[in-house]
């Protein structure tokens, strides 16, 4: 249970090394308390994924991730029937058919009979469970997570709008299946689309911005602590001024984690051309931003910022 930004900051901190700020508690604690979805949207590698396991971390809940993409349909955000289960039972009850029908003289009730218990093999035991599905049935309460919601078609998001609002869902063979418990739901968008009025207008809105310097000099000496305070300001510095250049594809936190990373283990005291540009595929992923680098790296060195 949370009760306090104060608590959120604070066990973010303790029990995932997850540093944030108050306005990204504040939509969580409101999100919670409010049992409404909590939408987070920002540039990828802002920490949105990780906000959700948190989360689930901290609130001691399993963590239930549906990964969206282009072409999902409800079959793998719902459910879809176990096939081969139900042709095994097909399988061992068709030594049971003539004992069944037994008492069916005719085929016109032999027939009427057999469509009196043809729900059988829709039965909920039947059901394979995807993770939408999986939260609403889940016998203690869950965080779900509906990961890069903006690569999903807009079907999809009214579909999933839908179920979210009243958190049930219609099985024609089965009937409506209401949540046992709420979820805590987390969606999250890299705005590769606009998502609609409509999902915005029932969820918490969230935009996470890359940190300030103070704030990711303090997630990198969280994350890597065998850094060393003087390397730490180093590159935090470097990475929050070359991060300002016109690049197809900036660094984000993740990529400052690991280019730490990458200094710890080649032992690196200090920051220098060579070993940025030896090191500079960690900050940048294409290869027209690799070609701009090096004249890149000089001029923030020779600011001497």
């Amino acid at each position: 249970m949370i009760e306090s930004v104060e608590q959120i900051l604070k066990e973010f901190k303790e029990k995932g090394s997850y540093i944030t700020d108050v306005d990204v508690a504040t939509a969580v604690l409101l999100a919670y308390k409010l049992g409404k979805p909590l939408l987070v949207e920002g540039e990828p590698g802002v920490g949105k994924t990780e906000l959700a396991k948190i989360i689930a971390k901290v609130l001691n809940r399993e963590l239930i991730r549906l990964q969206c993409y282009e072409g999902i349909d409800e079959s793998h955000i719902l459910y879809e029937w176990a096939y081969a289960k139900q042709l095994l039972y097909s399988e061992i009850l068709r030594g049971k058919i003539n004992e069944f029908l037994s008492d069916t003289p005719t085929l016109k009730e032999a027939i009427q009979k057999i469509h009196q218990h043809q729900d059988i093999f829709f039965a909920k035991e039947f059901l394979q469970k995807r993770p939408l599905l999986k939260a609403l049935t889940s016998e203690t309460p869950v965080v779900l997570l509906i990961d890069e919601i903006d690569r999903s078609d807009r079907e999809v998001e009214a579909f999933l709008l839908e179920a979210l609002s009243d958190f049930q869902i219609s099985i024609p063979e089965v009937g409506t299946i209401t949540a046992t418990h709420k979820p805590f739901v987390v969606l999250t968008s890299n705005n590769t689309r606009e998502l609609s009025n409509a999902l915005k207008r029932r969820c918490i809105y969230l935009y996470i911005e890359l940190p300030s310097y103070e704030r990711e000099l303090e997630i990198v000496k969280t994350k890597v602590p065998n850094l060393s305070d003087t390397l730490s300001e180093e590159l935090v510095k470097f990475v929050q001024n070359f991060r300002s250049y016109d690049w197809k594809k900036p660094p984000n936190i993740s990529e400052t984690i690991d280019w730490a990373l990458a200094l710890v283990s080649l032992n690196v005291e200090s920051l220098n051309e060579e070993i940025i540009l030896q090191t500079v595929s960690l900050l940048l992923k294409h290869k027209a931003d690799l070609d701009k680098a090096s004249n890149r790296v000089q001029k923030v060195l020779s600011r001497g910022e």
